[in-house]
């Protein structure tokens, strides 16, 4: 008998032909694959940057708002301690309003008879009183009155001394006394 045969060869090579096809198919289709998954990638991190810059701007819209109305609470916070100066003051000057009306009326009542002032000048609570009077005893009475008296404290004799006014002897003084703030 006789054998046959057959050559292989060129069903091998038709089948290395067709893995090296199959090989050549599923590298393209993994490297297709590969370029969808990037492509997916990337668009998705296209997404999420677009979507954190929108929110970076909104927040920035945001911190600009809040800023003109710190910018505002900081003017009306100004403008609402220059109003309280204010009212300090009128409610000083307020209660301060008759000081010199009841100072004048208790510096009238205190003064005796012969005795006459010509200059009257305060500097703080501190006030200066120049006169004349008809002797010196009448200087020390009008002293006395104002210790006595509730708006004056501490006077004190700056200067006595002779003079002539018009005609007439007199002794001129210089005496200062402090204002009293306690109320009575």
């Amino acid at each position: 008998m006789s054998t046959i045969r057959i050559n292989l060869l060129p069903h091998r090579q038709l089948k290395r032909a067709q893995q090296q096809r199959l090989l050549a198919l599923a590298a393209l289709a993994a490297a297709a694959l590969g370029l969808l998954v990037v492509f997916v990638g990337h668009v998705l991190i296209e997404d999420a940057k677009a979507l954190q810059e929108r929110r970076n701007e909104l927040l920035r819209q945001e911190i600009a708002g809040l800023d003109k109305q710190i910018a505002e609470i900081k003017t009306l916070k100004e403008k609402t301690k220059a109003l309280l100066d204010r009212k300090q003051v009128v409610e000083s000057l307020q209660v301060n309003r008759a000081e010199a009306v009841l100072m004048f009326d208790q510096l009238a009542r205190q003064l005796p008879d012969g005795v006459y002032l010509k200059s009257l000048k305060q500097t703080g609570d501190t006030l200066t009183l120049q006169g004349y009077a008809q002797s010196s005893a009448r200087v020390s009475n009008f002293m006395r009155n104002l210790e006595a008296s509730p708006r004056f404290e501490a006077p004190n004799l700056v200067e006595v001394k002779s003079a002539t006014v018009g005609k007439l002897r007199a002794v001129e003084f210089t005496l200062t006394v402090k204002l009293s703030r306690t109320e009575t």
